[in-house]
């Protein structure tokens, strides 16, 4: 059996650092007991990095809400796959 995803995209809020470190200061103990699941969230762009940092050494993952297919070039607005493996997505 697959192991469940416990997922949640945080679509357009949550969007400045402090919000963000507020609603993982929240999040983070209720979901810290969990094993038996995946738990991902995809916040705003503007709050990958703190994101990713104030979620290190938990069980929480860190997805990006969009991605273009190509690496690097001229895609003004497009965020790359090898940008967000870099940033720790």
């Amino acid at each position: 059996m697959r192991r469940p995803i416990i997922g949640g995209n945080w679509k357009m809020n949550k969007g400045l650092p402090f919000e963000a470190a507020d609603m993982l200061n929240k999040l983070i103990p209720l979901v810290k007991n969990l094993n038996n699941v995946d738990i991902v969230i995809a916040p705003p762009y503007t709050t990958l990095i703190p994101v990713i940092e104030l979620t290190k050494n938990t069980n929480i993952m860190i997805g990006a809400q969009n991605m273009y297919f190509e690496e690097k070039g001229a895609f003004t607005g497009e965020i790359s796959p090898i940008f967000l493996k870099e940033l720790g997505c």
